[in-house]
């Protein structure tokens, strides 16, 4: 369900423990779009863990996704991808994880990584980030 504002949704629409609206929403415009397979997967990985995430970006609106350079056929505006912050992690184990939650594309960047519903797909974000992650 799209939202125009993140404080439209109520307490009881929302059942990811771990996080809130406000971080799910679109960094541009604070419109959000709940996938709740996405995030029930989000949750999961969050769970097995057991560790706070950082999320970077998650939904993105088309407007903010083509100004922060977005790709234009990007998760994001689906509302089924989540750029997680690396720092506190580690990184093997965190792709492990999200895999195991349901996950199917990875993009592997030197201080986050990109998780989203889609299958089969895994890229590096640059030469850097390849050698950061060591594959």
């Amino acid at each position: 369900m799209l939202y125009d504002h993140f404080s439209e949704i109520s307490g009881k629409d929302w059942r990811w423990n771990n996080f809130r609206p406000a971080e799910i929403a679109c960094r541009g415009s604070a419109a959000i779009l709940v996938d709740p397979i996405a995030l029930d997967a989000l949750q999961a990985a969050r769970n097995e863990c057991g560790r706070p995430f950082q999320i970077l970006s998650a939904y993105r609106s088309p407007r903010h996704n083509a100004y922060v350079g977005g790709a234009p056929l990007s998760a994001h505006k689906s509302g089924i991808a989540f750029d997680i912050h690396l720092d506190g992690h580690d990184r093997q184990t965190l792709l492990d994880i999200c895999r195991g939650a349901g996950f199917g594309s990875f993009g592997r960047y030197v201080s986050f990584l990109h998780v989203d519903m889609r299958p089969g797909r895994a890229w590096f974000g640059s030469n850097k980030a390849r050698e950061t992650w060591n594959f």
